[in-house]
């Protein structure tokens, strides 16, 4: 059985940074994609990034091009998700997915998960 189980989150003030992991288990999971997402109150989860767990190609949201950063540990055990230069606008719960189909490219669809974490609050204050 597949376990996302997600960390990091907390409270950073506007400028700072904070560093998210997912760490994955019940499956061998180099052929997968990782994916992190978000959602806020009202809103519909939102994709942020994705990475190839084989060859490590990823893709990024245009609202956090260049300042979070996804990457994923050697073992096939942890995927991360580096966020610098935080906004308040980036304040939400960040939930890890995992993708058992991915193709050469990562997914930035929601629908195209097939298992989710239960989430990490990161609250950015300006």
């Amino acid at each position: 059985q597949v376990q996302l189980v997600e960390s990091g989150g907390g409270l950073v003030q506007a400028g700072g940074s904070l560093r998210l992991s997912c760490a994955a288990s019940g499956r061998t999971f180099s052929s997968y994609a990782m994916g992190w997402f978000r959602r806020t109150p009202g809103k519909e989860r939102e994709f942020v990034a994705a990475i190839r767990w084989s060859g490590g190609r990823s893709s990024y949201a245009d609202s956090v091009k260049g300042r979070f950063t996804i990457s994923r540990d050697g073992a096939g055990n942890a995927v991360y998700l580096q966020m610098n230069s935080l906004k308040p606008e980036d304040t939400a719960v960040y939930y890890c997915a995992a993708d058992r189909d991915s193709t050469w490219y990562p997914s930035p669809h929601v629908y195209q998960y097939d298992y989710w974490g239960q989430g990490t609050q990161v609250t950015v204050s300006s």
